[in-house]
């Protein structure tokens, strides 16, 4: 399954991006794996931004970075999802080959195991709040998978992992930008509580893009996680933005529950949020206003949130 997330808001793609298609996937693999060369290439139904990804047969899929941002993902999750497989509650992508440039394709690319299911739309699944456990059980393993030597937060993963203050300067120029579609006031206070709660613990492993299109579900229960293309080891805050984009209500409240995390994770991971979510407003107001709404409660459902837990006095 090929990721449809957009929250990776890291490089642009490559230039001529449509110029990644099937006919050089063919040439590429018949160039450096001719055992794999008389299989069909054909497009997935729903392709990521960062990755084009294509069907090779029935089993395999050929996933291909679209600009020179994403590529070190690829050698990074040749190297740790094996090591990472064995550890984790759910099937992540198995990686069958490490391809390298050709055919007039500048980066490494893979060939990975097709994994089944479809992406975690909420209408396909049967109990959201067992769903939610279910993330946060997948989250409290990855967090639990040794971290010694795995790649630290930082241009690799879009910063996720990091702190939020990465983003300190473009969250202060989004509030200035949405002062009026926005309550900046409530806003900054978010803001400023995710900077105060400074991540004081070793570094674990975190997914970094833990949203619904890298999440499958087969008969309505969560199968698979995939795209780790911005995974490492550092804060695993960003993970929890979830609970704001994909739960609410009584789902929200079983992930909570069920990934025990401290109350400075969570004021970050409410940084984390209001800040991509400030972002898809700004970008998004008067071009696509069904996306502006979105972000526009993702944002008021942090900002409630935040109101009513209040500033806590220790942070971890």
């Amino acid at each position: 399954m090929a990721s449809t997330s957009e929250d990776n808001i890291c490089p642009a793609p490559l230039d001529g991006r449509a110029g990644i298609d099937a006919a050089l996937v063919k040439r590429l693999v018949a160039a450096q794996f001719p055992q794999w060369s008389g299989l069909p290439v054909t497009p997935v139904e729903v392709d990521g931004w960062d990755n084009r990804t294509y069907r090779l047969g029935e089993e395999l899929t050929v996933r291909l970075p679209t600009a020179p941002g994403y590529a070190p993902a690829v050698a990074k999750e040749n190297e740790w999802l094996p090591r990472l497989a064995p550890e984790l509650p759910v099937a992540i992508p198995p990686i069958l080959g490490l391809g390298e440039p050709g055919e007039g394709y500048p980066f490494p690319w893979s060939v990975r195991g097709w994994l089944p299911g479809t992406t975690a739309d909420r209408g396909r699944i049967d109990d959201l709040p067992q769903f939610a456990v279910s993330v946060a059980e997948f989250l409290r393993a990855l967090i639990r998978c040794d971290p010694t030597g795995g790649p630290l937060a930082g241009d690799h993963s879009c910063y996720r992992g990091a702190s939020p203050a990465h983003y300190d300067e473009e969250t202060r120029r989004l509030l200035a930008a949405l002062v009026g579609h926005v309550d900046v006031t409530r806003a900054a206070a978010v803001w400023e509580a995710a900077l105060t709660a400074e991540w004081q613990s070793q570094p674990v492993w975190f997914h970094g893009d833990l949203a619904v299109g890298n999440l499958l579900v087969v008969d309505g229960k969560l199968s698979a996680v995939i795209d780790f293309g911005t995974s490492g080891v550092g804060d695993p805050a960003c993970d929890l933005v979830i609970a704001w984009t994909m739960l609410s209500g009584d789902s929200r409240q079983a992930f909570r529950q069920a990934v025990g995390q401290d109350d400075g994770t969570w004021a970050r991971a409410r940084g984390w949020a209001l800040w991509k979510a400030l972002l898809l407003v700004q970008q998004n107001l008067g071009t696509n206003p069904a996306l502006a709404a979105v972000n526009h409660h993702v944002i008021a459902e942090v900002l409630d949130e935040h109101d009513r837990i209040g500033q806590v006095s220790v942070w971890q």
